[in-house]
């Protein structure tokens, strides 16, 4: 069983930044990888970016140069550094992991883009 804790949205004005937080309750060396998802409403539940056990990193072409995923081994964190947010990002954002073929999700944390 693999718990996982999302901290970090809030409301910011377009234009600035958040940074997300999911921590892992193993080490994350363990999981094969980690992502961050996000669901509009009523819009399906999209990858956003995903970070390998090596640290190998893609992302959704709707957010590449201006999110940035990132993994603290130390605190069996991965972060994701979104800048340059627009209202379009607005959504609730997961983080996910797959541990020895069993996929998990945080409880999800809330972006919201808006002046």
């Amino acid at each position: 069983q693999v718990q996982l804790v999302e901290s970090g949205g809030g409301l910011v004005q377009p234009g600035g930044s958040l940074r997300l937080s999911c921590a892992a309750s193993i080490s994350i060396f363990s999981l094969d990888f980690m992502a961050w998802h996000r669901q509009a409403p009523g819009k399906q539940r999209e990858l956003v970016a995903r970070i390998t056990s090596a640290g190998l990193t893609n992302y959704a072409d709707s957010v590449k140069g201006r999110f940035t995923i990132s993994r603290d081994n130390a605190k069996n964190t991965v972060c994701l550094q979104t800048d340059s947010l627009k209202p379009e990002d607005t959504a609730v954002y997961y983080c996910y992991a797959i541990f020895r073929g069993v996929t998990y999700w945080g409880q999800g944390t809330q972006v919201t883009v808006s002046s």
